[in-house]
């Protein structure tokens, strides 16, 4: 599907702003606002992991599988524990939440760059946190200038389900059978439409 070319805009910018406090070594004013003591992770592989086709990347031993996930932010506890982070953009009335039940998948991605990193030997914080830049438009107009409302959601995560998604997956690979299609699964009724055309054919 086509990229979200504005939300990839926002996810620059922040990281960019977030690089500069990262370079001084302190805290970003959203993170001094919601009480949380830590600061952006330096680390020599941080362009790296933030880049898609590369990331962050774990060798599962067990499987010979090889996972990668690109992120979007690293923050650091004094204790030295890693806090994942996400950014978001979006535009809609009243207050953003993850209540959603389409914001499940966010919640999925976030605990699997937890397993990964600690697969990496990383000490990782189950709360993770999405910086939410939720666009406003009860300002006079446009302008040429995007204002946004920017809030900080904390998200305990549960990566325990993970190894074994990572094992039945590799199941899956190597089975000589296909798994049956989904009813939800917008792509398994794709390939079925896809099936009756080329049978009526």
């Amino acid at each position: 599907m086509p990229g979200f070319t504005l939300n990839i805009a926002v996810d620059a910018l922040l990281k960019k702003e977030f690089d500069l406090y990262r370079s001084k070594g302190e805290p970003h004013p959203l993170m001094v606002k919601h009480g949380l003591n830590a600061v952006p992770f330096k680390h020599p592989d941080l362009d790296k992991w933030r880049a898609n086709f590369e990331g962050i990347e774990y060798h599962h031993k067990p499987t010979n599988l090889i996972l990668h996930g690109a992120i979007d932010d690293l923050w650091v506890t004094p204790e030295r524990k890693l806090i994942v982070v996400d950014y978001k953009a979006t535009s809609k009335d009243g207050e953003v939440t993850l209540d959603d039940e389409w914001k499940e998948g966010y919640k999925r991605q976030m605990e699997i760059y937890q397993w990964i990193l600690r697969g990496m030997s990383f000490d990782v914080q189950d709360t993770g946190y999405f910086v939410y830049a939720n666009g406003r438009k009860d300002v006079a107009g446009f302008n040429g200038v995007l204002c946004f409302f920017v809030t900080l959601i904390p998200y305990e995560a549960d990566s325990s389900w993970v190894e074994k998604a990572v094992f039945d997956a590799a199941a899956c690979l190597k089975s000589d059978s296909l798994p049956a299609g989904a009813p939800d699964c917008e792509f398994c009724a794709y390939r079925k439409s896809i099936r009756i055309v080329e049978t009526a054919s």
